[in-house]
């Protein structure tokens, strides 16, 4: 295939088809993927690390046969543990942290074939909603490179979107998949928490908030990815609700008439820009024309009360994870080498008592409770994904040295998103809408507690309906200049 000009034009699931029947090499389809981070990297910042080596190494010896065999795929450097090299979290703390083994989730990605290629950008320690460390620089947003491309997993958003690969791993901790894959124009989807091993480092990241995933291009690449991944690892802590069958085989599947509830009213007391009104009113006529029942309703909870809380959270795993980071690199922690803000919250963080912390974690409790009455009437609830369109660089940084200001704007923009996490609920954005300017609009659906599989059947039936796969960004693989 020469050059293989069309490595771009293929999801995941099409590359691995083209390389089994030996239309393609996965050297070739290395090649093609680095072809592109060459010529698109320097104006996106997607990419802070290439594994080149590592790759071409993992291809030599001989990749597993599994569904995405030969298939790239980019790393967030955060949690997973790559053996040997450096996972630094956008951190300077943190620059050449490694550990000698891989995670469950790395090694359930050699199973299934993928070649991990190369790290990508993320905020200092993923704690943020915007991608713009110290460390690594901002990254830039493909349809407009002075906006975000949202957090914690931009770079990874950012990368498949603009055709470097077609699928990156993200997690979500306040909507850190779905943020991101909304201000880029990519499907992502926050799997029932537990569905992804977090092991052998973590039983559970922020007290269970932050689940393991991908930002995918398309819905059955993300299908796909779940079934190769999903599952409990030895000493997981709980189990997510088995799966009927395989999610890939729900994709294009009959969702029947769901019952779909919207509201594009935040719980807390936040404005919402009328173009994400828009597009999640958009959402709800052609959901309703596909045939589902759709009527404006949702859960009632203190939106406010909960914002503070998980704000207490971070700043007390801020706290643990910057001591504990100090201590193994013997960097003493200070606002020379930490973003001032977070530097701030770790410092709040210190002062929050052991019962305070157990209130957290019981007013979380009492929230899902309240909450998941809610799912029994209801299989979906519709909203806005963000509540603006991606917002410049430099509004919302965890590098402010005011930190109350910070986690004002934190808030303001995702106020839709954090309740999934809280509830361990599944959920997903999808890029079904676009401003007047060209930035992509996601719209945020959340299912009941370990039902990814109407979320995929759904997800299906919107991709068909509303395709996304030809809409490409100014900076991007299909694009004649970048």
């Amino acid at each position: 295939m020469g050059d293989f000009a069309e490595y771009a034009d293929f999801d995941g699931l099409g590359l691995a088809d083209l390389i089994r029947r030996k239309e393609v090499t996965p050297s070739e389809v290395l090649e093609a993927a680095f072809a592109r981070i060459d010529k698109l990297n320097p104006n996106l910042n997607a990419v802070v690390a290439s594994m080149r080596p590592q790759a071409e190494r993992d291809i030599a010896a001989g990749l597993a046969d599994g569904p995405f065999t030969g298939v790239p795929i980019v790393l967030k450097d955060e949690y997973l543990s790559y053996a040997g090299f450096p996972a630094s979290m956008a951190s300077r703390l943190g620059q050449g942290f490694t550990r000698p083994y891989d995670s469950e989730l790395i090694r359930r990605y050699k199973r299934a074939g993928l070649v991990i290629i190369a790290k990508a950008n993320l905020p200092e320690f993923g704690a943020s909603v915007t991608t713009e460390p110290v460390a690594n620089g901002r990254c830039n947003n493909p349809w407009n490179p002075a906006r975000t491309t949202g957090g914690s997993s931009g770079g990874s958003a950012a990368a498949v979107v603009s055709g470097m690969v077609p699928l990156g791993y993200a997690n979500d901790g306040a909507g850190s998949i779905r943020i991101p894959a909304s201000c880029c124009g990519a499907f992502g989807l926050k799997p029932t928490r537990a569905r992804v091993p977090t092991g052998p480092d973590g039983g559970e990241y922020w007290n269970g908030l932050v689940i393991e995933h991908a930002v995918t291009r398309s819905v059955r690449d993300s299908a796909a990815l779940l079934d190769a991944t999903e599952g409990a690892d030895p000493g997981a802590p709980y189990w997510a609700p088995p799966k009927e069958r395989p999610y890939r085989e729900e994709v294009g599947r009959d969702p029947g008439r769901l019952r779909i509830a919207f509201s594009d009213k935040p719980p807390s007391d936040v404005p919402v820009a009328a173009e994400c009104r828009e597009a999640m009113q958009e959402a709800a006529r052609l959901c309703a024309d596909l045939g589902h029942h759709v009527e404006e309703a949702a859960p009632v909870f203190d939106g406010d009360a909960l914002c503070d809380a998980i704000t207490r959270l971070l700043m007390t795993h801020l706290a643990a994870g910057i001591d504990d980071l100090a201590r193994v690199m013997n960097r003493p922690p200070s606002p020379d080498i930490i973003e001032r803000a977070n530097f701030a919250l770790a410092e709040q963080g210190r002062k929050i008592s052991a019962t305070e912390f157990l209130g957290i974690l019981e007013h979380f409790s009492q929230v899902s409770r309240q909450v998941a009455p809610f799912f029994e009437k209801y299989d979906l609830l519709l909203t806005p994904t963000l509540a603006s369109l991606p917002v410049e660089h430099g509004y919302i940084t965890s590098d402010d040295p005011n930190w109350r200001r910070y986690i004002e704007r934190f808030f303001a923009f995702v106020p839709f998103t954090p309740i999934a996490n809280v509830t361990g609920n599944p959920a997903m954005t999808l890029p079904l809408h676009w401003s007047q300017d060209g930035l992509p609009v996601g719209v945020h659906f959340i299912g009941r507690f370990g039902d990814e599989t109407t979320l995929f059947r759904l997800a299906g039936q919107l991709e068909a309906a509303r395709p996304w796969k030809d809409r490409h960004p100014a900076i991007s693989a299909w694009a004649k200049s970048a």
